[in-house]
């Protein structure tokens, strides 16, 4: 077996197509927004990577059947938009770096091969404490495409010393430089306790302005009804003390 498969159902001729990534990560942040873009979007599965760089695994269908771990990629033809959109989400992140880097690499030739130009990862930002409104904290390829992301309202900070992006995240902004993807990473601030759909439609807010797509939040707001039921009890405890700023340095 090849490191890396990348097994096509179809290969799609898209029209000057936008990547959007959101895998599992802190809170889930990235993974839930993708998910709920693909079905708010009826987005089409066209292939799916597995690697050895997953956990050695399969995952059992309601139906009993199995099928390999693997990240999965969807595509989205728009008549009435001047980008279609490719959208990658998935079981599990690369579990060593070296699987990190070459999973990102691999991902990111398919994207070139698809004429992707402009790129969206999405992520959580830990806070370690309960968030209420999370804001959505971005980092971008370039300083045009930070102003252009500070426009829809995404917050910009400068990065402390050891700061950085953790995940496919941040290294599929930092290899997309070398295949000439402009690329910027939102984040929904989040406690990093649980899975997250604030964080994750807080997000979605954002991009759903960027690409100009409408999106029913209905089935987010229910599930963070849901957690907030579960974490009542954390917020009447007394409050968390925030951490210090060299400790959100984890962003996945």
């Amino acid at each position: 077996m090849d490191d890396i498969l990348v097994v096509y159902k179809e290969r799609p001729s898209l029209k000057d197509p936008i990547f959007v990534e959101g895998l599992p990560g802190v809170g889930n942040v990235g993974k839930l927004a993708a998910e709920h873009l693909v079905d708010q979007l009826k987005a089409v599965k066209f292939a799916e990577l597995v690697s050895k760089y997953f956990p050695p695994q399969v995952l059992v269908n309601d139906s009993g059947t199995i099928r390999l771990v693997g990240n999965e990629l969807y595509y989205v033809s728009r008549q009435d938009a001047a980008n279609d959109l490719v959208i990658m989400t998935g079981d599990y992140q690369g579990l060593t770096p070296e699987g990190q880097y070459e999973l990102s690499d691999r991902t990111l030739k398919v994207l070139q091969e698809l004429g992707v130009k402009r790129m969206y990862t999405l992520g959580g930002y830990g806070l370690g404490r309960m968030i209420e409104k999370p804001r959505v904290l971005g980092a971008a390829t370039d300083p045009e495409l930070v102003e252009e992301m500070k426009g829809f309202g995404v917050t910009f900070s400068k990065g402390e010393p050891g700061s950085g992006i953790v995940g496919a995240s941040g290294l599929l902004l930092g290899l997309g430089r070398l295949y000439g993807i402009r690329s910027a990473c939102l984040m929904g601030e989040t406690s990093g306790y649980f899975v997250d759909p604030k964080g994750a439609q807080a997000v979605l807010e954002v991009l759903a302005k960027i690409l100009q797509v409408k999106i029913d939040f209905t089935e987010l707001e229910a599930k963070a009804q849901q957690i907030d039921m579960i974490t009542s009890k954390l917020r009447e405890a007394e409050p968390t003390p925030e951490p210090k700023r060299e400790d959100l340095g984890y962003i996945g």
